[in-house]
C-alpha cells in the first residue's frame, strides 16, 4: 500500500478488476463539471455496456452518485442513464442498501471534494479505485489509484479505461454514447480547446471521439450556449467588483450572496468566472472570491471558496502553489480553495498569498 499521491496500479490492471465485479459505484467531486459527469457517465455507460456483452446482470447497473448543485445542462448529458444525486435526506451513510463491491471515483481523490461520502466510503477503501489528473489528493481515499497529473481531463485516462473493457482498439470505436461525454470533459477541461494543456494527445483523443460520432457543434451548444439571464447579470456584478494588482498583473473579482440573491442567479451560474479577466492582455492571474451558500458551509463559521486562474508563459504563476498556501490545490493553471473566513478576511489572505 502506497501513501504517496502516485499511481499504484494501471487502466489495464484496474479494467480486469472492474470485469468482476457486480455492484459498482461511481463517485466524483462536489458541483460536478464536465470533467467530472463526462468522466462518471461515460465510465459509467462503458461497465454496463460491457456486462451486457458478456451476458452478465448488473444489480442495479453501475450508478454514478452525485452531490452539490448539478450544471443546467446535465440533465441533458446523463439523459436515461440511472444515477442519483445526494440530498441532505437521501445521503448514503443513512441508506445500507447499497453495498457494492466496487467503488470508482472519478476527477478527485481529496477529502474535502468527498464530503458529502467521506462515511461511507471510508469503510470500503479496499474496494475503491481512484483515476484522477490532479496534482494533490489523500491517499487513503483508496489502495488502488491511476493518477496522470499530465492528463488535461480526467476523461484521458478514463477513454483508455472505457475501451479496455469494452475491447475496442481506439477511442474511435467506442460507441457514441461513450465517447460524447468523454468528449465532453476533454473540451470543458481545456475550455474548448483553448488552454496550456491543450496537447498533441489531447487532439488526437478528440479526434478519435469525433471519428467515433461526437457531434462537437450541439454538444457546445448544449453544455456553452444556455446561460440565463441571471448568469450574466451576475457576471456584470463580478467584474464590477473587479480590482487590479501588481501593475495590472493580477485581477481580483468577488461575489456575495447578495449578489447571487440581487441576480436571481444560482450556485452553479458564476461556473467560468474566473477566467474572464484573462482576457485582459496585461493580467497573468485571475481570482474569484465567492461567499459560500450555506448548503456548501462547514458548521461553525463563514466560508469562502477561491478560484484561481494563470496564464501560460514566461510571466505566468503557478496558482497550484498559491492555492495550497490557501489549503487547497489543482492545477499549474487552474487551482482553488475553500479558506474558513468571511470575503474581507479571505481576500486579504488571497493578496497575501499571492504576493
Amino acid at each position: 500500500m502506497s501513501h504517496a499521491w502516485a499511481s499504484t496500479t494501471s487502466i489495464a490492471d484496474l479494467a480486469t478488476w472492474l470485469r468482476g465485479r457486480r455492484r459498482v459505484v461511481v463517485l466524483t467531486h462536489l458541483k460536478p463539471d464536465g470533467d467530472a459527469i463526462g468522466s462518471t457517465i461515460a465510465v459509467t455507460r462503458a461497465i454496463n455496456l460491457a456486462a451486457a456483452a458478456r451476458g452478465t446482470v448488473l444489480e442495479p447497473p453501475a450508478t454514478p452518485w452525485y452531490a452539490g448543485p448539478m450544471p443546467d445542462w446535465a440533465a441533458d448529458v446523463i439523459g436515461a442513464t440511472e444515477h442519483r444525486v445526494l440530498t441532505q435526506a437521501d445521503r448514503p451513510d443513512h441508506d445500507r442498501r447499497e453495498d457494492p463491491d466496487a467503488v470508482l471515483v472519478l476527477d478527485t481523490g481529496a477529502w474535502t471534494q468527498l464530503h458529502e461520502v467521506r462515511e461511507w466510503l471510508l469503510p470500503r477503501r479496499e474496494i475503491a479505485a481512484v483515476i484522477d489528473h490532479h496534482r494533490q489528493g489523500d491517499a487513503d481515499v483508496a489502495d488502488r489509484r491511476v493518477i496522470q497529473t499530465a492528463a488535461a481531463a480526467a476523461c484521458e485516462p478514463c477513454a483508455e479505461l472505457c475501451c479496455a473493457l469494452l475491447g475496442v482498439p481506439s477511442p474511435a470505436r467506442l460507441p457514441v454514447e461513450v465517447a460524447t461525454p468523454l468528449y465532453l470533459g476533454l473540451a470543458t477541461d481545456t475550455g474548448w480547446f483553448r488552454h496550456s494543456n491543450v496537447s498533441p494527445s489531447v487532439l488526437r483523443l478528440a479526434a478519435s471521439l469525433l471519428e467515433a460520432g461526437v457531434d462537437h457543434a450541439a454538444l457546445y451548444e448544449t453544455v456553452e450556449q444556455r446561460d440565463r439571464p441571471s448568469r450574466l447579470r451576475l457576471m456584470a456584478r463580478a467584474l464590477g467588483s473587479m480590482k487590479f494588482l501588481q501593475r495590472e498583473r493580477i485581477a481580483v473579482m468577488t461575489l456575495t450572496l447578495q449578489d447571487f440573491h440581487d441576480c436571481n442567479a444560482a450556485p452553479t451560474d458564476s461556473s467560468g468566472f474566473a477566467e474572464l479577466a484573462l482576457t485582459a492582455g496585461p493580467v497573468q492571474v485571475s481570482v474569484l472570491i465567492t461567499e459560500a451558500f450555506v448548503a456548501d458551509r462547514d458548521p461553525g463559521g463563514s466560508v469562502t471558496k477561491v478560484s484561481l486562474r494563470s496564464k501560460n508563459g514566461p510571466a505566468s504563476m503557478d496558482v497550484n502553489e498559491v492555492a495550497r498556501k490557501l489549503g487547497g490545490g489543482g492545477h499549474v493553471r487552474a487551482a482553488g480553495a475553500k479558506v474558513h473566513a468571511d470575503l474581507a478576511e479571505t481576500t486579504r489572505r488571497v493578496i497575501e498569498a499571492l504576493a
